[in-house]
């Protein structure tokens, strides 16, 4: 699928990890905090997943999702294990 980067839609295959099931495997494509409906704004919020780690090429792992909607979630991110909200997640785009 081709177009503007700049937009806040995903390519066909990528999906973003807020939407990922437990057991999903994949490597991050990019951070898109726009759309992500967390309390922090899209800056601060990119910065704190680039600081724990969220940057293109690594590989996540969803590992354990909360019984309460599914959330938090437990992520695997390379050799790291985080805990971060659904919400959050939301603007990491994996593969």
């Amino acid at each position: 699928m081709t177009g503007d980067p700049n937009t806040t839609q995903d390519s066909f295959r990528d999906t973003r990890l807020g939407h990922a099931d437990r057991g999903f495997v994949g490597r991050i494509v990019r951070l898109d905090a726009l759309v992500t409906g967390s309390s922090l704004s899209p800056q601060e919020l990119e910065q704190r997943l680039v600081e724990m780690g969220f940057v293109e090429g690594a590989r996540v792992e969803i590992l354990h999702e909360g019984t309460i909607r599914r959330d938090p979630i437990a992520v695997r991110v390379d050799s790291i294990t985080i805990a971060l909200r659904r919400s959050e997640a939301m603007a990491v785009i994996v593969e």
